[in-house]
């Protein structure tokens, strides 16, 4: 069984490593760097066996711009990776739940993120037009989710989220 915990400075090259090996390109490894880079992180944990990091998840900030021009603050879920040999052994899901309740216990109300239809309901996310919500770029419906951190924090809430700066370079 692994060990999930925050990264620490040692951990960054095999973060970098891992996310550049899971991905077609490297554009989310150069990505976690950048947000790191720009304090943009706002949790980053890693999986390690033996020492060795085969998990990584990252958090950051993201804005919701309703229709009267007001700002949600939020968080937003990505990249996230596994290496190869041990995806499918649970490591993303325990990276995912963990973020997700050490995000809850430090306040942050919502949480988006793009990714697998198949996967993110499992952890509670719904598609994001279901609460009127979509992403700046445009993306499939059934690949763009919220979830709700704190009950209530997405009722009448509306509007277009944006990533952090960082985001459009990838």
């Amino acid at each position: 069984m692994e060990l999930i915990r925050e990264e620490a400075p040692a951990d960054l090259g095999a973060i970098r490593t891992l996310n550049a090996a899971a991905f077609k390109t490297d554009a989310e490894a150069r990505l976690v760097d950048a947000l790191r880079e720009h304090g943009r992180l706002s949790l980053s944990l890693v999986a390690v066996e033996d020492e060795v990091v085969v998990g990584h998840i990252a958090f950051s900030p993201i804005t919701i711009t309703r229709p009267d021009a007001s700002v949600l603050a939020g968080i937003g879920l990505g990249p996230m990776a596994v290496t190869r040999s041990r995806q499918r052994c649970g490591i993303g899901t325990r990276l995912v739940r963990t973020g997700l309740e050490r995000l809850r216990v430090v306040g942050h109300r919502l949480c988006v993120v793009l990714g697998h239809p198949e996967y993110y309901p499992r952890f509670g996310f719904k598609r994001a037009s279901e609460f009127g919500i979509r992403w700046e770029r445009i993306v499939p419906d059934e690949h763009f989710f919220a979830l709700e951190l704190t009950c209530g924090a997405l009722r009448d809430v509306s509007g277009v989220v944006r990533y952090s700066p960082e985001f459009a370079t990838v």
